[in-house]
């Protein structure tokens, strides 16, 4: 199997149905205490990209597609509607948005990262696939010049300075990012309700580590 750097079409993934999964362990005590564990620390998202009523051009992208990437076999990227920002998603990406760091005058590399936060507690999601040309840095809140002091590999999320940040100095991003994909299923199925127009029921899609 291997990873394509392509996207799902936006325009196919737009109203999908999905979002974070997570797996925990609970047993009930004798005593009707519960003990509850997970093993895994970062969750993992599943959607449903099943269309309803749409053109048989969108109907044969989605199986170009889904031909392209032989079913399950190779992951993909996919646009996450409803997270697909460093920020807010009413906001726009600034360099400030997500501190992923901080300098000690010898690290020249940075992973980026997303915090969720509330009611106090954080919990940091690793973003290995940002969007090329989206991405914003600053060190001590003044914004990085992209080539002239930093880069970002777009298939890992790393950003690498061309002169470490100094001790203390709090490195931050902003970002657009995809979420690494593969189809749930071997299976596509089509049902044509005119000459115009046909029906995808289900098209799910998982989370893969990267």
């Amino acid at each position: 199997m291997a990873f394509h750097d392509i996207r799902f079409p936006a325009s196919l993934s737009f109203g999908s149905l999905g979002g974070p999964e997570r797996r925990t362990e609970v047993v009930t005590l004798a005593n009707g205490f519960e003990e509850r564990n997970t093993p895994w620390a970062q969750s993992r998202r599943r959607y449903d990209a099943g269309m309803g009523l749409r053109s048989l051009d969108d109907v044969a992208a989605l199986i170009a597609f889904f031909e392209a990437r032989q079913g399950m076999l190779h992951a993909f990227r996919w646009k996450d509607w409803a997270d697909y920002k460093s920020g807010l998603p009413s906001h726009a990406v600034t360099a400030l948005d997500q501190e992923i760091g901080r300098g000690d005058g010898v690290a020249a590399v940075f992973a980026l990262r997303k915090g969720y936060v509330s009611g106090g507690q954080v919990h940091y999601r690793d973003i290995a696939k940002p969007v090329a040309g989206s991405v914003r840095v600053a060190v001590g809140n003044d914004p990085q010049a992209e080539g002239l002091h930093w880069s970002v590999d777009a298939a890992t999320g790393q950003v690498s300075f061309a002169t470490p940040p100094g001790p203390g100095a709090i490195v931050t991003a902003g970002f657009e990012f995809d979420v690494p994909v593969r189809f749930d299923a071997d299976l596509i199925q089509v049902s044509v309700a005119s000459f115009q127009a046909g029906v995808v029921p289900k098209v799910p899609v998982v989370e893969v580590r990267i």
